[in-house]
């Protein structure tokens, strides 16, 4: 994939995916705090949306971005090197695995957690390599439907998810018990939410997976639904939602 169409893959991402509105949200917070560089992990990296976000935001950070993947990495990194961002190092890791004791000042780890079986190890390891007072900073489905399962019985239409969610007061236990003391949940994809999600994400999916022909209508689709999921998604960042199918966390060592 070519710079270009990179940077408009990632442009998208940020204008469609609600959870990347509601990361960005508490990075401009924390960044605030931080404007003179800082040491930042990047924990299942993905794409490196991210990590791209980050680096180009302040040259003086200096991120580490794991994953498991190869290819994804090996991608970023030519990407990466391309547009001239040196400040991100790309690393194979296993969360469960890896510990970097008191390297980094912030933490992010937006759509891993579900995926991940042990989870409170890996708490554990991002406690553990957090300065003190440094921040993490978790997107995941919550158990409310964030993986759309509606009933008891029923799986999760994206396979590789190893639990259906969390709510507020199983996420604040597990990060207790890694050692954080200061944690703020909430819920993300309230109502508003829930329907730019399937606006914006479901209908053209379940589209796609029925016939790749609708690729052809997908940019007329958007021009008509995605104004109204813009204003969905400044109402959902910025509602206190008693419930949804997101949850963010902030937590702090």
């Amino acid at each position: 994939m070519s710079p270009m169409f990179r940077k408009l893959f990632y442009n998208l991402l940020d204008l469609l995916l609600l959870r990347t509105w509601h990361v960005h949200k508490d990075l401009k917070r924390w960044m605030k705090e931080h404007p003179n560089g800082a040491d930042i992990l990047d924990a299942g990296c993905g794409f490196g949306q991210y990590s791209y976000y980050l680096a180009k935001q302040n040259k003086n950070y200096k991120i580490m971005a794991v994953d498991v993947k190869e290819d994804y990495l090996a991608d970023c990194r030519q990407f990466f090197g391309k547009v001239g961002l040196n400040n991100v190092t790309f690393k194979v890791e296993d969360l469960v695995q890896y510990r970097n004791p008191s390297a980094y000042d912030l933490i992010i780890s937006v759509d891993v957690m579900e995926h991940i079986l042990e989870d409170v190890t890996v708490f554990e390891n991002f406690h553990a390599s957090l300065k003190p007072g440094g921040m993490l900073i978790i997107n995941t489905p919550s158990d409310q439907g964030g993986s759309d399962v509606k009933g008891e019985g029923e799986e999760s239409f994206i396979g590789e998810h190893v639990r259906d969610g969390y709510n507020k007061e199983d996420i604040t236990a597990k990060l207790q018990s890694a050692g954080f003391t200061k944690i703020k949940p909430r819920y993300a994809y309230g109502a508003p939410g829930k329907i730019s999600w399937k606006l914006s994400m479901k209908y053209p999916m379940l589209m796609l997976n029925a016939s790749m022909a609708f690729v052809i209508i997908l940019p007329f689709y958007y021009l008509v639904t995605y104004p109204f999921c813009f204003v969905l998604n400044y109402f959902d960042m910025n509602g206190d939602h008693k419930t949804g199918t997101g949850l963010t966390v902030n937590a702090w060592k």
